[in-house]
């Protein structure tokens, strides 16, 4: 097996697919790991904005989370109705495209791709600052840490979706229970305290207050705290990869992931309050996430706190995982309606998107260069392009609704009115949501998040008009265009002769009997040794065997390369052929070397692909580009006695 087969496993057969489906189990981890390792950073993120508040913040934090549990709620409630009625594929893009046209799809497609792109920094980020907290000497490999996880998150989803939610399962599922129990007996003992617990560890001081309640402060607290919820779409937006019924399987999903999410983030919301734990400078030397004071503060420091850290690690690690299953699959239907480029449309070895997942990978290490890979600088770009696309998807569920209304009756009528209106509240509360949030970070980097989305949706279209003009140039002409049937005149390029220049010349007879072989070199003033010696050995060689089987010989040409540019002379050839020639078709055949072995490419200059690709470029539509091709045979070791 190649080491490529080995890293991404065997090539998957195309009636492999439907084995490639995931259920619930897998559902989980592979859609999940956005929404539940988001309810690290975003109460954390709350809690950063009321650190001028000092202890009497925490009394805003319940109150802020209650609102986002809500909103979660209604969300919920939404994209189920969402997956019934697109159980092929139900997230923004398609959703916008049916019933709001083109612009709104474009707009819901690239705050989806701004959105899964920040969602894999922010998740690495946040996943390395865990650990960072546990282990403060790996502060200083913050950065090269994400980028190894990125890379690792990329292999594993390019072998597969099923791969990846059956080898993240043990890490979601030991997180889920880890904190789920943390939270309980946080919840008993703050019962038996009577409301004030005593911490096993208790958390660092809260900062003195150095300001003061304000409507803005509560706003860009909710507004931060709301990138909690960025993965609620994920389900709708990966139908493709569910088993059969698809609907089912998405909806349970779906709902796993809401619930968990919900107590996660009550539960974080009510502890923290009660044992008095707010945010730290992710910069500072001694940083501790809140769940990692909230662990400590509950369970002490024995190895249950070590379990669930590192289980917190590898869920906000992989939490990635939930774009590379779905940027891909967004960046497929936007390819097939012509506003990315194609590739991103073909499927893989292992029946995935690979194209896409390699350009999230790459854009997102990208990202964490440029941003050192610190959650807090990454966090006031987040949550847009969630929201937006939320907001989107809901209003055009709400015309997908009335549109049903006015063609139906009895019974199913009166359950559409109940969808129209659920989808409706979702979408004004979304809608409400995502003004707070882009006045609310505005300044502090969101500005850059409302300058690239019309910058994606330029790309887009420019992508389109491309397609559409090179559709407009290749439209059906019509009956089949008999003007021109006579043979080409074959240019044959030739470096010297030997066994593959004799091959080349065969096949050129086989085409044409007009041949002409160039031999570029570099020639000096007057005829050199070199040069006569070829015109000689020409003769001998190929002008004498071509008039004795009764064939026109192949004239000679010695083109001169002063400056090593191969190309050059020959496209000047071509020009002049052309005119000699009168309109016919010059077709330039190219010999090439095909070692047997992938490490003896290195051996050799590839002057035929060189050609090749400054023949597309500069050539013109009326020639015609042959490879011929010269397999090396490996060497046999003959035995000696």
């Amino acid at each position: 097996m190649s080491i490529l087969g080995w890293i991404l496993g065997r090539r998957l057969a195309n009636q492999e697919w439907s084995q490639r489906k995931i259920g619930v189990f897998e559902g989980v981890p592979a859609m999940g790991l956005d929404g539940l390792g988001s309810s690290a950073y975003g109460p954390e993120a709350a809690l950063t904005i009321l650190i001028p508040l000092g202890a009497a913040g925490l009394g805003y934090i319940g109150p802020i989370m209650g609102a986002i549990v809500g909103l979660l709620a209604v969300l919920y409630l939404s994209y189920r109705q969402t997956i019934a009625a697109y159980p092929s594929n139900g997230g923004a893009y398609i959703v916008s495209r049916e019933n709001l046209g083109r612009n709104a799809s474009l707009l819901a497609a690239s705050a989806l791709m701004v959105d899964y792109v920040l969602n894999v920094a922010v998740g690495i980020s946040a996943g390395v600052g865990a650990l960072v907290s546990a282990l403060p000497s790996l502060h200083s490999y913050t950065l090269w840490l994400c980028l190894g996880i990125l890379l690792l998150v990329t292999i594993v989803n390019l072998r597969g979706t099923l791969d990846a939610g059956r080898l993240f399962a043990l890490p979601t599922y030991l997180f889920v229970a880890s904190f789920l129990a943390i939270l309980a007996i946080g919840v008993w003992k703050t019962s038996l305290s009577g409301g004030q617990p005593s911490p096993v560890i208790p958390p660092p001081p809260l900062p003195q207050q150095t300001g003061s309640v304000s409507l803005l402060l509560l706003m860009h607290a909710f507004a931060s705290g709301c990138t909690a919820m960025t993965g609620v779409e994920a389900v709708s937006n990966g139908m493709t990869a569910f088993k059969d019924p698809p609907v089912r399987h998405g909806r349970r999903t779906l709902a796993a992931i809401c619930l968990i999410l919900g107590l996660l983030l009550g539960g974080i919301a009510f502890l923290s309050a009660r044992y008095r734990i707010g945010a730290m400078d992710q910069e500072k030397d001694g940083y501790q996430s809140v769940l990692s004071q909230l662990a400590h503060a509950v369970v002490g420091d024995g190895i249950f706190y070590y379990i669930a850290i590192g289980s917190l690690l590898c869920v906000l690690a992989l939490s990635a995982n939930t774009s590379f299953v779905d940027f891909p699959r967004l960046c497929r239907m936007v390819a097939e309606d012509g506003y990315l480029t194609r590739p991103f449309a073909m499927v893989g070895r292992r029946l995935v998107f690979s194209v896409g997942i390699l350009y999230l990978g790459l854009t997102t290490g990208l990202l964490l260069v440029v941003f050192g890979g610190i959650t807090d600088h990454l966090i006031p770009l987040f949550a847009i392009g969630a929201f937006l696309t939320f907001t989107l998807s809901q209003t055009g569920m709400v015309l997908h609704w009335v549109r049903a209304l006015r063609t139906e009756r009895g019974p199913k009528r009166a359950g559409d009115r109940m969808h129209l209106a659920i989808n409706a509240l979702g979408g004004a509360i979304t809608a409400v949501a995502l003004a707070v949030i882009v006045i609310a970070k505005f300044r502090e980097g969101a500005w850059i998040t409302v300058i690239v989305i019309p910058l994606v949706i330029l790309l887009l279209r420019l992508v389109r008009r491309y397609y559409d003009h090179l559709e407009a140039a290749l439209r059906e002409p019509g009956k089949l265009n008999l003007g021109n049937t006579q043979p080409p005149v074959v240019l044959v390029v030739t470096q010297r002769w030997n066994r593959m220049a004799d091959k080349a010349l065969s096949f050129a007879f086989q085409v044409s009997k007009d041949v002409i072989a160039v031999h570029v070199a570099r020639l000096s003033g007057g005829e050199s040794d070199e040069e006569r010696a070829i015109r000689g050995r020409w003769s001998n060689d190929v002008e004498a065997p071509a008039k004795a089987a009764g064939l026109r010989p192949p004239r000679l040409v010695l083109l001169n390369a002063d400056y090593r540019l191969m190309y050059e002379p020959l496209l000047k050839e071509i020009g002049v052929l052309r005119e000699e020639f009168g309109g016919r078709t010059v077709a330039v055949l190219l010999p090439e070397v095909v070692p047997p072995n992938w490490w003896q490419y290195i051996l050799h200059t590839h002057r035929a692909r060189r050609l090749h690709a400054k023949l597309l470029e500069f050539g013109g539509s009326d020639i015609a580009i042959i490879s011929m091709p010269w397999y090396v045979e490996e060497p046999r070791i003959e035995a000696t006695h």
